[in-house]
């Protein structure tokens, strides 16, 4: 019995803990957004040119998400496999993700398909709910 009760109490602290979706305002709706963070060196040295950036996203990025995207500059900086300090230009996708279909997997297929074409360690995924309207 008493074990019941212990589980019960924590039942209610994961509840009260969950996050909760924002309160919309008139007109918008509750989606999800994924933003991507694409490095576009290799090592020290720029290795994804414009060129090669746009190619990748009409190739990769927009047959998976056809309603649209939104593509932006970037430059940050993250602690590599090797501990060491790296900096470098970046190119952040913003996508509202539909409400059907697997978004997730075709992110991760975006991931993947990115590391292998460019020689990327990783590819930083953020997705959060939004307030959405059109």
């Amino acid at each position: 019995m008493l074990l019941a009760l212990a589980l019960s109490g924590c039942a209610t602290i994961e509840r009260a803990q969950a996050p909760r979706e924002p309160a919309c305002p008139a007109g918008q709706e509750h989606l999800r957004t994924a933003q991507l963070f694409f490095g576009r060196s290799a090592g020290q040295t720029p290795n994804v040119s414009e060129a090669a950036f746009s190619q990748f996203v009409d190739q990769e990025i927009t047959p998976r998400f056809p309603d649209g995207l939104t593509v932006m500059d970037g430059g940050g900086q993250w602690r590599g496999s090797e501990n060491q300090l790296i900096r470098e230009a970046a190119k952040v996708v913003l996508i509202v993700l539909p409400r059907k279909g697997d978004a997730l997997q075709k992110i991760n297929a975006v991931r993947d398909a990115y590391k292998t074409r460019f020689s990327q360690e990783t590819v930083l995924l953020i997705t959060q709910a939004a307030c959405v309207s059109f």
